[in-house]
């Protein structure tokens, strides 16, 4: 044990230290983008990371303050104020425990890429936007709760943007894209954040002529020694706002968790356990929100980062989670002159990271409905609010989703003078009357359910010539107690079109449920239900043969 121990931390101290270095830029960064304090997102950082590694289900995760969610507890602080966020963090972190007790989970990740997508599009959005007035060093302006709001505020007040401020803005942000496009392996945040301490410093010395606002000059002193005390925190569990919020920021806490453990499983070629990440998520925001920190999840960025740099274990999230807990106590004091133009072209750089055009390409091409819920759930995020959005977004695609699947799937296959003539797929039973059939094979695919009965009552009032109409439930898997209601209800609609109906190839998952109805026990006993389609068609005078001409051989099952 104490081999494999000290194996595992000579192959994940360099991966464990290099995320530790651009996680707390980062998390300094995505805390200021929540609206809440640097010190914030270090024990976000530090306590979330540290607890996920313990408990989660994946060896490569980094969990920690995101893009993800800031720009659902931007719009919460601002309304609410900072102190609500440990709470917040806290709620999250139970809901996520309920919803791992009860395996929602299987649910939760039921939300189509289109939605998540846009939604990452409009939070990328909201933290570029937001930006405005720390990238232009506009001082002073008032707060609105809607960010459309403020960003109008922003634009109103442009012309008093300061020279040096922007220039310092862009010129960081340059370089960040620079060190992504020339030295990929070397992440863009470890480099601007000493730079851009180094000309803070100079600004408050007033060593150079420029007036940089820093951390410090907008939150204070960063205290290090915080990440270790537990504030007080009061919160009500029945505040529907809070509650509101918990759920989403859960919702896509734990999208995002799965998502970024699979993408770390497809670079590796391991497999993380989603259940156990539930669990370790879940304690993570709950140990978050105790210290003081804000909801949490796994950084698609700094997973990606820790299996580049040599992870191969969860150790090395542990490592760095314990350096960032150490330069926090011994080095934290001097992020206080980190320039907001340096975290706001660091904010910028995020977002710009998490919109991957290839994903919208991919879903402009095969399916353009599912491109516009994309586009329209991140209108609702950016305009409305990101709550708002992804819950219209999931309303949207189950209606989409239901509405595909009350299309019932079905074939029919026509024969006339005991003879196939034709076969039809459920998109073209307009054609079946041109074909003037007089036995009818028509089969059920699927299921038979509340959502699509209706669709197959309506595909089979089509029929009207034939005499005999087979009902074959070879590739029927599951019926509800309203596809028993349909079923019988086509049964006697057919019956009293004076017309003979069969049922074949009723298989196990159909038969028990059919039995325990009167009115199948009556066509039974009248010699209307067969083992399959091909006994009943040669009760019908069909010459089967023992070798049918190609496509014939479909009518026996």
């Amino acid at each position: 044990m104490k081999v494999f121990l000290l194996g595992n931390l000579r192959r994940n101290w360099k991966s464990g230290i290099t995320v530790s270095l651009v996680s707390i830029p980062l998390s300094i960064s995505l805390a200021v983008a929540a609206n809440a304090t640097p010190i914030m997102g270090i024990i976000t950082a530090f306590w979330a990371g540290l607890i996920a590694s313990f408990l989660g289900g994946s060896n490569y995760n980094i969990v920690g303050p995101t893009g993800a969610l800031s720009g659902i507890l931007a719009m919460f602080a601002i309304t609410y104020g900072i102190a609500s966020l440990p709470a917040l963090a806290i709620m999250s972190g139970i809901i996520i425990l309920i919803f791992f007790v009860l395996h929602f989970e299987r649910y939760i990740i039921l939300i189509p890429s289109s939605v998540i997508h846009g939604f990452t599009l409009g939070v990328a959005f909201i933290i570029g936007l937001n930006q405005l007035n720390s990238a232009l060093g506009l001082q002073g302006l008032v707060q609105h709760e809607k960010f459309i709001s403020n960003v109008m505020e922003s634009f109103a007040h442009i012309w008093q943007f300061d020279g040096g401020t922007a220039i310092l803005f862009f010129s960081t942000l340059a370089i960040l894209f620079v060190f992504l496009k020339m030295i990929p392996k070397i992440p863009g945040p470890i480099i601007v954040a000493p730079i851009g301490i180094f000309l803070g410093y100079l600004s408050e010395a007033g060593i150079i002529g420029a007036k940089f606002q820093t951390l410090h000059s907008k939150f204070g002193d960063i205290i290090g020694s915080k990440i270790f005390q537990m504030p007080n925190i009061s919160f009500n569990f029945l505040d529907s706002n809070m509650l509101k919020a918990s759920l989403a920021i859960s919702v896509v806490a734990i999208l995002e968790t799965l998502i970024s453990a699979k993408i770390a499983d497809n670079m590796t070629k391991t497999k993380s356990s989603h259940r156990k990440e539930m669990l370790g998520l879940g304690f993570a925001n709950f140990a978050s929100g105790i210290f003081g920190g804000i909801p949490a999840t796994a950084a698609l960025a700094r997973t990606s980062l820790n299996v580049k740099s040599g992870a191969t274990s969860k150790i090395s999230a542990t490592i760095s989670s314990i350096m960032i807990g150490l330069v926090s106590v011994i080095f934290i004091s001097y992020f206080k002159y980190l320039p907001m133009a340096v975290v706001a072209s660091i904010l910028v750089y995020v977002a710009f990271r998490m919109v991957e055009a290839e994903h919208f390409k991919h879903i402009y091409v095969h399916n353009k409905s599912a491109f516009g819920l994309s586009i329209v759930v991140a209108l609702i995020t950016i305009i409305q609010d990101p709550i708002v959005g992804i819950l219209v977004g999931s309303i949207i695609s189950l209606l989409i989703f239901v509405n595909h699947f009350s299309k019932a799937q079905s074939e029919i296959i026509i024969n006339k003078d005991r003879k196939m003539v034709a076969k039809i797929q459920t998109l073209k039973f307009n054609e079946i009357e041109k074909h003037g059939g007089d036995v009818i094979v028509y089969r059920f695919a699927g299921q038979m359910n509340y959502i699509n009965s209706q669709s197959h009552l309506e595909n089979l009032s089509k029929i009207n010539g034939a005499h005999t109409v087979i009902l074959n439930f070879r590739n029927l898997f599951y019926i509800d107690v309203d596809g028993l209601d349909s079923l019988k209800e086509i049964v006697e609609t057919m019956t009293g079109k004076r017309k003979k109906v069969i049922i074949t190839s009723a298989g196990p998952f159909i038969m028990p449920v059919l039995d325990r109805e009167d009115w199948f026990s009556d066509m039974k006993r009248a010699d209307l239900v067969f083992n399959s389609t091909t006994e009943a068609l040669k009760t019908l005078g069909f010459d089967m043969g023992n070798n049918p001409a190609p496509g014939r051989a479909n009518l026996a099952v």
